[in-house]
């Protein structure tokens, strides 16, 4: 069941996905959205198949430098920094179905249940490639390389959340700064930006372009992590071969999942469904598949029979059950406050 919900989750944000870099992209250039639509994912598919891991992740940290792209905008803005800090410690909070809602998808997609597949698999797949899996199948791993996972993951962590929180401060001062509060397309994203540049010749043009790359380049990214995560738990849980070092002809599941999972993401561009608002809905659903992932990875990651010496500390198990709580209560509260009407 908790692979299922990644499959499903990660589908339909691939969806979403397809869809929301064709229409960045059709900021810049005049082509048929599903001419981009088939573009972008051909060119997906092609680099995550037949291109070797250590490329193709080397591919995937460069186009992470996209994320900048938020933290250096905070800064070009004209901010309310009093407002901002203490809003950001003492956060505002309703009690109704809107509020719940949007806190379930800023949460879902912050801890991301294809995360917890994808982090664990590329970890496997660095080991692969440092040779430190034995003849036997086992890792061969030490002290030093769980000492630079840990530097790895908490780095990781910390530059993930101040980009989030980068997102959130961009948001609120230059699209509701401008009177969007409604973004229904990539459009209407672009045009709240013009302000940010209109001393500059070509303000429309740049402020488009400023989104577009930062819409494609995050997108580029995302797809194939979430297919390869979908990829990685399906492969796991039917005990087939699996993993971006091994090509194609050893591999056939774990492809097949790959590129079924994006092209059914393809296919729901074609009903009707706008990309901005279904990325709004992913976001929600990966908010509530979460809740039981995270209580099996509390579970699992403190069991000594499964863990031996590596299993969680008292430090990290305290913050994965808070995590727990926190997400659970959020589900709940935006389940029950739909209810209520």
């Amino acid at each position: 069941m908790a692979v299922l919900l990644v499959v499903v989750a990660n589908t339909i944000n691939i969806g979403a996905d397809i869809g929301a870099i064709a229409a960045a992209a059709q900021l810049l250039i005049n082509i048929n959205f599903v001419i981009l639509t088939l573009g972008f994912t051909a060119l997906i598919l092609i680099l995550e198949i037949f291109t070797t891991y250590q490329v193709y992740s080397r591919i995937l940290k460069w186009l992470a430098l996209a994320l900048l792209a938020y933290p250096i905008t905070v800064f070009m803005v004209h901010q309310p920094w009093s407002t901002i800090i203490s809003a950001t410690l003492l956060p505002h909070v309703e009690l109704n179905f809107d509020f719940f809602f949007i806190i379930t998808g800023i949460l879902g997609t912050t801890i991301s249940p294809y995360m917890f597949f994808w982090q664990a698999s590329q970890e496997v797949e660095e080991e692969k490639t440092q040779h430190l899996i034995s003849r036997y199948g086992r890792p061969n791993i030490g002290p030093k390389f769980i000492k630079n996972l840990r530097i790895d993951n908490f780095t990781g962590m910390v530059f993930s959340e101040i980009a989030t929180w980068s997102i959130i401060v961009v948001a609120a001062t230059v699209l509701h700064q401008n009177g969007i509060t409604n973004v229904a397309s990539a459009t209407d994203a672009a045009k709240a930006l013009e302000p940010l540049v209109q001393t500059f010749p070509n303000a429309g043009f740049l402020s488009k372009l400023i989104f577009a790359v930062g819409i494609i380049g995050l997108g580029l990214l995302g797809i194939p992590v979430l297919s390869g995560s979908a990829a990685y738990a399906l492969s796991e849980a039917l005990n087939m071969k699996q993993g971006l070092n091994l090509k194609l002809k050893k591999a056939h599941g774990f492809y097949g999942v790959i590129t079924i999972a994006t092209l059914i993401g393809l296919m729901i561009n074609f009903i009707g469904i706008d990309p901005i608002k279904a990325l709004v809905f992913t976001a929600v659903f990966n908010g509530v598949a979460a809740v039981p992932l995270i209580f099996l990875i509390a579970r699992i990651a403190r069991n000594k029979k499964i863990m031996g010496e590596y299993r969680s500390g008292w430090l990290s198990n305290t913050v994965v059950w808070i995590t727990f709580a926190i997400m659970l209560a959020s589900a709940v509260a935006m389940f029950y406050t739909l209810a209520r009407g």
